[in-house]
């Protein structure tokens, strides 16, 4: 059976599909090097398994991969995935090796979900076992996802992070190996990835948001009050009622507003000047900072500001005296 290709709708936000007739024909230039590469990782993460003995594991007994490549927001998708293995059986082993930190226990290399679903529906998961470094580890891993697994942009995101933390190497090409991606890329990943967990684990995977759209978000959230403006919308009962799209489009478009309102907003501004017009009071406001400026013909202006500046002590106190708690 062909492979979909698990690029599509993660470099790049969704394709319109109107052109999804025309995909056929793409198979030339940089798609035809895309869908070979694609076709390269299945076939090493098929080799990993090539005349390995399968055998049947108690799935309670494999703990999970040191690398988290997935966000648990795709009920239905896992629903899909168990029931087939319950109606037709466990097709393809998955990848174990002994947990190097765990005597009589193994970790997942690839295959986690199906692990799951064995788990849940009570049977034993068809696997394979094998001795690997941390490193292959990795790099199998990385490439059974991309030849295979259907991952949003964030949860490659998060897999080139989690791949780039373990300093396997100066300038990355064990997660760029992992994951066949390019410097450019993978520069974005890691900045994407960089967002506040809590904000991106209350996001969910948003399998159809891109590349593109994951890095605006990631910039708007550089600023001070835009991460904390979204950690409170991600609290409301109405964030969660949405589904992982819809979270991301409602951040998304919330934060956009929030840009455009405070740029676009004109500061407040107020003017007093003395009976004898000696000198003249300028004030501003703009969010939460309040100037205020003097100015006269003569000397008059440097010598108010001094006077006000030497009893600012005494003026707070004032203020703090007559302003109701």
């Amino acid at each position: 059976m062909a492979r979909k290709n698990p690029f599509e709708n993660v470099l790049g936000d969704a394709p319109d599909p109107e052109h999804a007739v025309k995909r056929e024909f793409a198979s030339r230039g940089a798609s035809k090097s895309i869908s070979s590469t694609l076709d390269d990782l299945a076939d090493k993460a098929d080799k990993l398994l090539e005349g390995e003995t399968i055998v049947e594991l108690d799935p309670t007994l494999i703990d999970p991969s040191f690398l988290r490549d997935r966000l648990e927001h795709d009920d239905d998708e896992f629903n899909a995935l168990k029931k087939a293995i319950q109606e037709e059986g466990q097709n393809s082993p998955i990848l174990v090796r002994p947990n190097p930190k765990v005597d009589g226990r193994y970790m997942v290399v690839f295959g986690a979900r199906r692990r799951k679903a064995a788990e849940e529906l009570g049977i034993k998961v068809r696997a394979v076992i094998k001795e690997i470094s941390d490193r292959d580890h990795v790099v199998a891993q990385g490439q059974e996802n991309a030849a295979r697994a259907n991952l949003s942009f964030l949860e490659r995101a998060l897999l080139a992070a989690s791949v780039a933390k373990g300093n396997y190497d100066s300038d990355n090409a064990t997660v760029m190996s992992a994951l066949s991606i390019d410097k450019a890329t993978l520069s974005k990943m890691l900045s994407v990835a960089g967002i506040p967990a809590p904000i991106l684990d209350a996001l969910g995977a948003a399998k159809s948001v891109g590349r593109d759209r994951w890095y605006e978000l990631k910039t708007l959230l550089d600023r001070p009050a835009n991460k904390t403006k979204a950690t409170e919308l991600i609290e409301a009962d109405k964030f969660h009622a949405l589904k992982t799209e819809q979270r991301f489009d409602f951040l998304l478009n919330t934060l956009k507003k929030g840009r455009k309102t405070t740029k676009g907003a004109a500061p407040k501004a107020k003017a007093w000047a003395p009976k004898d017009k000696a000198l003249e009071v300028n004030s501003t406001t703009r969010g939460k900072s309040y100037t205020i400026a003097v100015k006269a013909k003569d000397q008059s202006a440097v010598e108010f500001g001094e006077f006000v500046s030497e009893r600012l002590a005494a003026l707070y106190e004032q203020f703090k005296a007559e302003t109701p708690k």
